[in-house]
C-alpha cells in the first residue's frame, strides 16, 4: 500500500502516490540542472503549467490518484532533459535536438488563438495565419476587401472572432497556436526568445542620453501625466480611425455593388429593376452612366476617408503617389460638374405645373339628395383605401402603367343654380405646354347617373410618361341648401383647403349633409347628450351642459351655465 500526497502543480490540485511523486520530483530536478540560470524560473513555471494540463487530461475525476503510469506518459510527451542540447550564443540561447525525441501527433495539432504579439487590431488575422500556415498580410488583405463582397458580413465575423477566440498568453498557448510540440526544448526556446527580445530593447536604450536629458522630479511627473493623456488620445484616435475605416469601407462596398447591379440590369431592356429605376430618370441619360457618376462623385471622397482611417490605425502605411491623388481629384471634379449639370436638368423637367379641366353639370332638383361615393378597380386593387402614391403595374392588355391613388376631393360653395363637378388632372413638366400634355395623358373616370356621382379612387398613365407627380383634383360645387349623402369611402380622399372649401368630418358611417351658409351641417348624426353635473353646496346647485337639436334646416342650441339655485328661471 502506497501513501498518497496532495500537491499543487501549476495552479491545479492533484492526489499523487508517493512513488509517482518521487519520480516527478526527480524529473523536475533533472530539468533544473539542464537549464542555465537566465530565465530558469520562467521556464520552470511554463513546464509545470504544461505538465499540470497534461495530467488534468488524464484524470477522470477529482478523487483519482496520479500514479507512475501517468507520470511516465507525461514524461514521454515532454521528453527527457538529456535528449536536448542547449547551444549558447552571444545574443542568447537557442535549443536544438541532439537526440531522438518522442513524437506525439496529438500535440502537433494547431489551436486557434489570437496573436497579440503580431496584432494590428486584435490579432485575429495573425491567429488565422498561424493556424493555416500562411502570411498574415494575405489574411489582412482578405478582411479589408471582403466587406465589399459580403455586404459587411466579414466585419461581423471579425468582431465575433475577437470576442470568442482567446488570446495566446502563456508559452503553451503560443506554441499550440503555431503548431509546435509542447516539450521542454520548445518551452525553453520560446521563453528565451521573449527574454532576448526584452533584453535587446534595454540594450538599445541610450542611457547616457537619458541621463543627460533627465529633468527635475516635477518635470518628470508632468511628463508622465502628459504621456498618460497622450496614450488616452492615441486610443481615442484609434477608435475614431476604426469607425472611419469601417464606415467608409461599407459605403464604398455598397456603391460598388449598386454600380455593378445597375450596369448589368440596365443593359437589358425590361430586365429586373429597369422600369423602376428609369421611370424617374428625366434626363434620358443611360442608367449605368448615372450610376458611374454617382460612384465617382460619392466614392472618391469615401476612398480618401478609407485611406485616412487606415493611416490612423496602421503606422507608416504605404502612401499612394501624387499622380494617383491628382488623377482622382481631377476625375472627382469632372464628376461633380456632370452631377450638377444632370441635377439642373432633372430639376427643370419638373419645374412647371400643367392641368386640364373637365366640368359637368349635375341636374337634380333642390329637394333631391346628391349621392357621392368612390369606387376601386378590382384589377389594380382590392379595396377603396388610399394606400398607393405610385406603383408600376400592367393593364389587362399587358401595357406597363403607373398606378396611383393620388386623388383629392373638395366641396366648394357656388352661387349657381345647380351643382356641378369639376375634374382637374395635374402634372409636372419641363415647360407649361409639356406639363399640360402629360396631364392630358392621365386616365381618370367618373360616372354621373341622375343624382348618383361615382368617382374612381385611382388614376393611371403610360409608363413612358414617367413619374411627374400626376394627380387628380375633384371639385364638387354645391348651391345653398343642397343635400348630399356622403359615403364613408370619401373619408380617404376628402380635403379641406381653408376658406375655399367646405369640410366634412372624418367619419366611419354614411351621413346626410346640407349646405347652410358656409357649413355642411349633418342631418342624421347622433344628437349629443346633455351632461349634467349636480352638486349641492351652501344651498346652491350647479349644472352645465350643451344641447343641440337638429330638425331639417333649423339648428337649436341651448347652453346651460352655472347659476345659483335661487336664480334659475
Amino acid at each position: 500500500m502506497n501513501r498518497t500526497v496532495s500537491i499543487n502543480l501549476g495552479g491545479f490540485f492533484f492526489h499523487i502516490d508517493e512513488d509517482a511523486y518521487q519520480k516527478l520530483n526527480r524529473y523536475f530536478d533533472a530539468i533544473k540542472r539542464s537549464l542555465s540560470p537566465d530565465g530558469k524560473e520562467e521556464i520552470m513555471n511554463d513546464i509545470e503549467a504544461r505538465i499540470a494540463e497534461l495530467l488534468s487530461d488524464k484524470i477522470k475525476n477529482d478523487k483519482q490518484v496520479v500514479g507512475v503510469r501517468e507520470i511516465d506518459e507525461v514524461i514521454a510527451i515532454m521528453g527527457q532533459p538529456e535528449d536536448y542540447k542547449i547551444d549558447e550564443d552571444t545574443t542568447g540561447s537557442s535549443s536544438s535536438y541532439s537526440g531522438s525525441t518522442y513524437y506525439n501527433p496529438e500535440h502537433k495539432t494547431r489551436k486557434f488563438y489570437r496573436d497579440g504579439e503580431s496584432s494590428i487590431i486584435a490579432g485575429v488575422c495573425a491567429g488565422i495565419a498561424h493556424y493555416f500556415r500562411i502570411d498574415p498580410l494575405w489574411v489582412r488583405i482578405i478582411f479589408i476587401i471582403s466587406p465589399f463582397i459580403s455586404f459587411g458580413t466579414s466585419l461581423l465575423v471579425y468582431i465575433l472572432f475577437w470576442i470568442i477566440i482567446p488570446k495566446a498568453i502563456t508559452t503553451t498557448e503560443k506554441l499550440e497556436m503555431k503548431g509546435e510540440q509542447i516539450n521542454i526544448s520548445n518551452i525553453e526556446k520560446k521563453v528565451r526568445e521573449e527574454i532576448d527580445n526584452i533584453s535587446s530593447k534595454f540594450q538599445n536604450v541610450d542611457y547616457n542620453k537619458l541621463g543627460n536629458n533627465a529633468k527635475t522630479g516635477a518635470e518628470r511627473i508632468g511628463n508622465g501625466i502628459g504621456n498618460v493623456f497622450m496614450a488616452i488620445f492615441k486610443a481615442i484616435s484609434k477608435v475614431i480611425g476604426a469607425i472611419i475605416l469601417i464606415f467608409s469601407a461599407l459605403t464604398l462596398g455598397g456603391l460598388i455593388i449598386f454600380f455593378f447591379t445597375v450596369l448589368f440590369t440596365s443593359a437589358i431592356p425590361g430586365g429586373p429593376w429597369h422600369d423602376i429605376m428609369n421611370f424617374a430618370n428625366y434626363t434620358e441619360v443611360p442608367l449605368w452612366i448615372l450610376a458611374l457618376i454617382g460612384l465617382l462623385t460619392i466614392g472618391i471622397p469615401f476612398f480618401f476617408l478609407f485611406l485616412l482611417g487606415l493611416k490612423i490605425l496602421v503606422e507608416n502605411p504605404k502612401p499612394i503617389g501624387n499622380v494617383t491623388k491628382y488623377t482622382l481629384l481631377g476625375i472627382w471634379l469632372i464628376s461633380i460638374a456632370f452631377s450638377i449639370y444632370l441635377g439642373i436638368r432633372q430639376a427643370t423637367e419638373v419645374a412647371y405645373d400643367g392641368k386640364v379641366m373637365k366640368k359637368e353639370q349635375i341636374l337634380i332638383s333642390p329637394t333631391d339628395t346628391l349621392n357621392i361615393k368612390f369606387r376601386f378597380n378590382e384589377f389594380y386593387a382590392k379595396n377603396v383605401y388610399r394606400n398607393t402614391n405610385f406603383r408600376i403595374t400592367q393593364d389587362t392588355t399587358g401595357n406597363n402603367l403607373i398606378f396611383s391613388n393620388n386623388v383629392e376631393l373638395f366641396f366648394v360653395k357656388t352661387d349657381a343654380e345647380n351643382p356641378y363637378v369639376q375634374i382637374e388632372k395635374v402634372s409636372e413638366g419641363g415647360s407649361m405646354s409639356d406639363a399640360r400634355d402629360r396631364a392630358e395623358k392621365i386616365k381618370y373616370n367618373f360616372d354621373l347617373e341622375g343624382n348618383k356621382l361615382t368617382l374612381d379612387n385611382y388614376l393611371v398613365t403610360d409608363l413612358k410618361n414617367k413619374l411627374r407627380n400626376q394627380r387628380v383634383k375633384v371639385y364638387i360645387y354645391l348651391p345653398e341648401g343642397t343635400i348630399i349623402n356622403a359615403d364613408r369611402s370619401i373619408r380617404h380622399y376628402h380635403y379641406n383647403i381653408g376658406d375655399h372649401s367646405l369640410y366634412i368630418p372624418y367619419n366611419d358611417e354614411n351621413h346626410l349633409y346640407q349646405l347652410n351658409g358656409d357649413d355642411l351641417n349633418c342631418l342624421d348624426c347622433p344628437e349629443e347628450e346633455v351632461d349634467y353635473d349636480e352638486t349641492e353646496e351652501d344651498n346652491n346647485i350647479e349644472a352645465h351642459g350643451h344641447l343641440k337639436i337638429s330638425n331639417g334646416n333649423t339648428d337649436i342650441s341651448i347652453e346651460i351655465k352655472d347659476k345659483p339655485k335661487d336664480t334659475i328661471n
